[in-house]
């Protein structure tokens, strides 16, 4: 799992909103497309342009300019298409698609698992649990998963899901052509398809129908994480059918009736879901104009919002009302400053691992964000379950360490330093708070004056992404995927992975991470791991800046609502239960 401009929604930030701020743009069969129509979907932005799932901007976005006094901006109410009893009404945000084969950012992640499905998935516990697949059985090697599917399981439309949907969802995944940006990070164990997607073959011999319901999947080597990886979007099912007519006929919980840009999307139960819990929800709306979440719900517009640091001391204040509908929790996120391992002068450990000592974090952390979020010293986030790391030895703030790193460097000095870029996604040209005071400490520390260079979000990210980052330094973020230490060190850091955008290189640690990968024993895979993380922190890779914390209001009569520490589908464990006659 990031930035933003105005797509991607990041707790803490003003208009905050990271796991309900969703937000999509897609088609499906039989929906009624309000302001919307197959030739807009021609024009939606495909990756490299999308910013990935995982990627978050930085939070302490601008807040919107607030309208003028004499045209007050009237709340957005979409039209009621159900009884109304078991309506829910939410903060959103426009993502750029919704086909599970291109999501990578995740303001779409979040309709994507509601919308679509694939053969297991997480629960609000954060435990891998069956989805289409009823049950599993794999080999003694550990490289052949052989899933049975459930038999009721049926697309949104009512046609059967079969093992050839699966079948034909990962050769498209994998195609060449299809330009995925994820097939190899999380499919790319499986047989076969790395050399589809590098166009040596045209099939994918690892995945194999059996039957109907049972689907056979053979990995290259044994992996501890890959059923985990299936959980991703790239390995959802697609209906054939439907997807070559750019429609989208999912199989998730829930499908899409209505969007209107600017406006709203409207989200409706499906009738044909396959397994409990079943939806009780009729209709989900998603606010995407609203100049102001906060106001909107406190004026009753709104049934869940985030929380932004403006708003932050009142809410959670015992004496505020408010504090009664306050739900908080720790993510699997982290936010970061990213050196270009390619460009001087971060070519060159010392400078990094001045840069990052450079840094008193928690004083800039707890003053920009209120105490709200920890600061961060490590890579994989303190919420992962089992895993620790307590040994780790982090690179802590001391500023006459780093001018004497800066002294022994071949640079030898300050002012033989090249120019420093610090690149930011955004527009409009006004900084961040936290920004403004990472590049005043490095003046007033290091006497070096860092440029920021400010880029709208998606080409940011397709900058990022796109395998030649151009920038020298920049600041993003990430959110987990699926919730094992491997998603954020081997994803992240080996250096053949796609989503590594540091372009580091390090053989002993590629090594560790593979063998990681491939051990079984929890006691040595974690031991592991935690020898990985202290190599990246020595090499300074990254300047990790915080881990991310989120704050929601629920409405009392909202049930079943939980905040989830990575995206996972949830709306179809939320009711409606009886409305107070006041807050």
């Amino acid at each position: 799992m990031i930035e933003k401009n105005v797509l991607v929604p990041v707790v803490i930030v003003i208009i905050a909103v990271c796991i309900i701020c969703f937000c999509t743009i897609g088609i499906v069969g039989g929906a009624v497309f309000i302001g919307f129509s197959s030739s807009n979907f021609d024009d939606l932005p495909s990756f490299p342009s999308t910013p990935p799932m995982h990627l978050d901007p930085p939070s302490q976005a601008t807040p919107p300019e607030q309208p003028d006094d004499k045209s007050p901006i009237q709340p957005i109410v979409p039209p009621v298409i159900t009884s109304g009893e078991q309506t829910v009404t939410v903060a959103g945000a426009e993502p750029p698609t919704l086909d599970p084969h291109y999501s990578t950012d995740s303001v779409s992640a979040v309709y994507v698992v509601e919308l679509f499905s694939g053969l297991v998935t997480y629960n609000p516990a954060l435990e891998l649990i069956p989805d289409i697949a009823e049950n599993w059985h794999i080999s003694d090697d550990k490289l052949v998963y052989t899933f049975a599917l459930r038999e009721n399981a049926k697309f949104h439309d009512g046609k059967p899901i079969t093992a050839d949907d699966f079948k034909w969802s990962f050769e498209r995944a994998c195609d060449p052509k299809t330009n995925s940006p994820t097939a190899d990070t999380y499919l790319g164990d499986i047989v076969g398809c790395q050399d589809k997607l590098q166009g040596i073959t045209k099939n994918v011999d690892g995945v194999q129908v059996i039957d109907d319901h049972t689907l056979e999947i053979v990995i290259s080597a044994p992996k501890a994480y890959f059923l985990s990886k299936l959980s991703y979007p790239t390995a959802f099912v697609l209906d054939k059918e439907t997807i070559t007519n750019k429609e989208l006929n999912g199989s998730g919980p829930f499908k899409l009736y209505a969007f209107e840009p600017g406006q709203f999307i409207i989200l409706t139960k499906n009738e044909h879901y396959y397994r409990n819990p079943e939806p009780t929800l009729e209709q989900l709306n998603f606010i995407l104009g609203a100049i102001s979440p906060m106001i909107e719900y406190e004026n009753g517009n709104l049934d869940i919002t985030g929380v932004g640091i403006s708003d932050i001391e009142r809410v959670t204040d015992p004496n505020n009302p408010l504090n009664a509908q306050l739900k908080i929790d720790s993510q699997l996120s982290i936010f970061y400053i990213g050196f270009n391992i390619n460009q001087p002068p971060f070519n060159d450990p010392l400078i990094r691992q001045a840069f990052s000592i450079a840094l008193d974090k928690e004083k800039i952390i707890n003053l920009v964000y209120k105490k709200t979020v920890p600061a961060a010293h490590q890579i994989v986030p303190p919420s992962m379950p089992g895993y620790h790391n307590e040994n780790l030895k982090p690179l802590m703030f001391d500023p006459q360490l780093a001018l004497e790193l800066i002294a022994e460097s071949p640079y030898g000095d300050i002012s033989e330093l090249p120019e420093i870029t610090l690149h930011v996604s955004g527009q409009g040209g006004s900084m961040t708070q936290i920004t403004e005071a990472i590049i005043a400490s490095y003046l007033d520390i290091l006497g070096v004056e860092v440029i920021v260079q400010q880029t709208d979000w998606q080409t940011f990210l397709y900058d990022v992404t796109s395998g030649t980052n151009p920038y020298q330094m920049f600041q993003l973020g990430w959110i987990g995927d699926y919730p094992d230490p491997q998603n954020f060190l081997d994803v992240l850091f080996h250096s053949q992975s796609k989503q590594n955008h540091t372009g580091y290189s390090n053989p002993e640690l590629d090594k560790i991470l593979v063998e990681a990968g491939e051990t079984f024993d929890i006691d040595k895979r974690l031991a592991l791991y935690q020898q990985a993380e202290q190599i990246i922190v020595d090499d300074a890779v990254w300047i990790p800046l915080y881990f991310d914390t989120e704050y929601w209001l629920v409405k009392p009569h909202i049930q079943g609502f939980f905040v989830s520490p990575m995206i996972i589908p949830k709306f179809q464990h939320i009711y409606v239960g009886e409305k107070l006659q006041s807050y």
